[in-house]
């Protein structure tokens, strides 16, 4: 089979097509035909040797896939023929990956491959973070940060499937356009959103920030909340990782909470398959559902994650192994 293979740490341009074996499944693992293949940040870092797991040199690069089962364990819930999306961490940019089965989720028949490809990082992402750690009610108000970017989608997305009010932060009209289409009540632009978000909320600010960007932005964020708000802290694609003076959180009675979706899912066996499946009516009403940007076949998968490196994405970039 053809697959896109990491040989060097050197960033997305070296990474290779192949011929390789097809996987062989083990006892807990569903073998998929991939029909399409997600890109996300972590797989720009993995070809860098950036990201918190660095694989054995070389590997097959992908980390979140759609497609139909080709085996699947006995008690395993899923059959030949089935169609999923699976979170597999390495191995989807290939015709054929294997995913453990508490990371395979079953796809609704109306959800297409492209559209069900960028579903398990992101929006099991958002769930755990506004859901969870973010403690999100019906009426609350949202700042969502990098609005036009994976995460930021997912979680206006999830937000809105809440009954949330949301202001979305971009850098462009351009990611405006992408934030409203994913139903954010608001789009501010990154320069004066605290002053805007206040404005928005009558001078009151907002009850929860999600911030996967950090960076200089941070403090705004924090005078962004109303009394009792929280910023979740879920990535630092500025690449700065920012401090705080902790008498602001005593004095506005606000928080700083971590929202590392990663760390927790892996280390609580079944939690992913109930996050899919509490979320699996609002996939198959297309209520949550990445706005595909751009496809590309499997030899130009260095382009597919370029775009990460170059930072024009907007939406979610697919890879066809199949073509």
């Amino acid at each position: 089979m053809r697959a896109v293979q990491v040989t060097t740490l050197e960033g997305p341009d070296a990474v290779e097509v192949v011929e390789l074996d097809e996987p062989v499944a083990g006892p807990d693992q569903v073998l998929v035909d991939v029909e399409a293949a997600g890109v996300v940040f972590p797989d720009l870092l993995l070809t860098r040797g950036e990201y918190q797991m660095r694989p054995e040199l070389p590997f097959v690069l992908g980390s979140e896939i759609a497609g139909t089962v080709r085996t699947a364990p006995d008690g395993s819930g899923f059959a030949s023929g089935d169609r999923v999306a699976a979170l597999c961490v390495v191995g989807g940019f290939a015709e054929r990956a294997l995913a453990p089965v508490d990371q395979t989720f079953r796809l609704p028949d109306a959800v297409s491959s492209d559209v069900g490809a960028g579903l398990p990082m992101n929006y099991l992402t958002a769930h755990f973070v506004l859901g969870q750690r973010g403690r999100l009610a019906e009426g609350d108000t949202v700042l969502v940060h990098g609005a036009a970017g994976g995460v930021g989608i997912a979680s206006i997305q999830f937000a809105k499937a809440q009954g949330a009010t949301v202001i979305a932060v971009v850098s462009t009209e351009g990611k405006a356009e992408v934030a409203r289409a994913a139903g954010a009540d608001h789009t501010v632009l990154v320069d004066g959103f605290k002053d805007a978000a206040r404005e928005i909320t009558g001078g009151a600010g907002v009850d929860i920030v999600v911030d996967p960007v950090g960076g200089d932005r941070f403090t705004d964020s924090l005078r962004s909340l109303r009394r009792g708000g929280r910023v979740l802290v879920v990535g630092f694609t500025a690449g700065e990782i920012p401090t705080v003076k902790v008498n602001r959180l005593l004095l506005g009675n606000t928080e700083v909470i971590g929202a590392a979706w990663g760390e927790w899912a892996w280390g609580t066996p079944g939690f992913m398959r109930e996050q899919w499946d509490e979320l699996y009516d609002d996939i198959a009403s297309g209520r949550l559902a990445p706005p595909v940007s751009a496809t590309y076949p499997l030899a130009q998968t260095a382009a597919a994650v370029g775009e990460l490196a170059e930072r024009r994405v907007t939406g979610k970039v697919v890879v066809h192994p199949q073509e």
